[in-house]
């Protein structure tokens, strides 16, 4: 419970400030490229999550995971509140910047705990379970989130940040240092496995693409049927948070076939509902394909997760799940880009969902021609 609790305060280092994006953009419309510079403040996290998780996973193997997953929630907590006494906006990026280091490092040994302390179908529950847990609990930060924004203004939904002390405390109590990996020392360490693990790095990152797509774009993707108010906005997002919970449900049920098989179902399942919803005119029918997509999406990430796991030797498991964290994080990052470069190839966002869904769905064949032709597990 520690451990899903640590990898929540990735998640809640952008969730909870979505809610206040507005105010920061009034309160620093008078800066020089202001649009363009709120909303880096908001997401650059992400893409130090991106650069550095490869760094922490490394760490992680060399110097032990316990002592570095308490340092980084301590210093979480610092970088995190710092905004709150800043009225620069180029100092709250560089703020935001080292936030994203410590992000790097939780989220990175929080996963490699889980393969660390767990094995076999154990491993796979609290997987699916942490995935559940860190889309679930978007639904409830992006609430507090802006409830702090109105009672405290721009600044109060940093106060969040300070929630990393409690759980450092916790982990540094509870935690322990597992005994039964041998770190990469450089004595008697093989070479990292670079050709079993980065094919299901580079999938994962298609994955984080096509999963971020969808929750970055719901606002536009909804308005395909009319004009939508944020609250309407707002409930769509809660249950669209929902449906990944409810895939990972799913993944759980497939966990022994972890690999190809669920790789197509979920693949097959964002495609459908990438379609449904450029082809829906309706409200209800839009929001239920934009769901229908998310259950796949719930599927996909623990499945890449657990299937990554189950290639990498134990005194290797920081370095590949660090590569994992990067490729899933890195592709939230490049979502709203590659998002903009293909509504502008298609002139429209109903195009780019069919194009979205027709390569996910190629995707899905041949994830599902792999399983018949390969083996089943992996």
């Amino acid at each position: 419970m520690v451990l899903l609790a640590a990898s929540v305060m990735p998640v809640m280092a952008i969730i909870s400030l979505v809610p206040v994006l507005p105010l920061l953009m009034r309160e620093f419309a008078g800066v020089a490229g202001s649009e363009f510079l709120v909303p880096i403040a908001l997401t650059i996290p992400a893409l130090c999550v991106a650069l550095f998780s490869p760094v922490a996973g490394w760490l992680a193997d060399r110097i032990g995971r316990k002592i570095l997953l308490v340092s980084a929630l301590v210093l979480y907590a610092a970088c995190g509140i710092v905004p709150w006494f800043l009225d620069d906006l180029f100092q709250i990026i560089a703020a935001r910047i080292a936030l994203g280091m410590t992000e790097a490092v939780i989220m990175t040994v929080a996963t490699t705990l889980i393969g660390d302390y767990f094995v076999d179908e154990r491993r796979e529950k609290w997987i699916a379970l942490q995935v559940a847990t860190t889309s679930v609990s978007a639904i409830v930060l992006i609430a507090v989130g802006g409830l702090l924004g109105e009672i405290l203004g721009s600044r109060g939904p940093f106060l969040l940040y300070l929630l990393g002390l409690p759980i450092a405390g916790m982990a540094a109590m509870i935690l322990f240092e597992p005994e039964d990996h041998a770190r990469s020392t450089g004595v008697g360490a093989t070479a990292f496995p670079f050709a079993r693990v980065l094919p299901l790095v580079v999938i994962t990152l298609g994955v984080g693409i096509v999963f971020y797509t969808l929750i970055v774009q719901l606002g536009p993707i909804l308005e395909l049927s009319g004009p939508v108010s944020p609250a309407t906005i707002g409930m769509v997002g809660a249950v669209t948070n929902l449906s990944v919970g409810g895939g990972s449900f799913i993944f759980h049920k497939l966990k022994q076939h972890a690999g190809r098989m669920p790789l197509a179902l979920g693949l097959l399942l964002a495609a459908l509902g990438y379609a449904g919803a450029a082809y829906s005119t309706s409200l209800p029918s839009v929001a239920g394909f934009a769901a229908l997509a998310c259950v796949g999406s719930g599927i996909l990430l623990p499945n890449m997760l657990t299937w990554t796991m189950r290639r990498l030797p134990p005194e290797f498991r920081g370095r590949g799940t660090g590569l994992w964290t990067g490729a899933f994080f890195l592709g939230q990052f490049l979502a709203p880009l590659v998002a903009a470069a293909v509504v502008g190839a298609t002139s429209g966002l109903a195009g780019a969902l069919l194009v979205y869904a027709g390569v996910v769905a190629v995707g899905s064949i041949v994830a599902a021609l792999s399983f018949r032709l390969g083996s089943r597990t992996e």
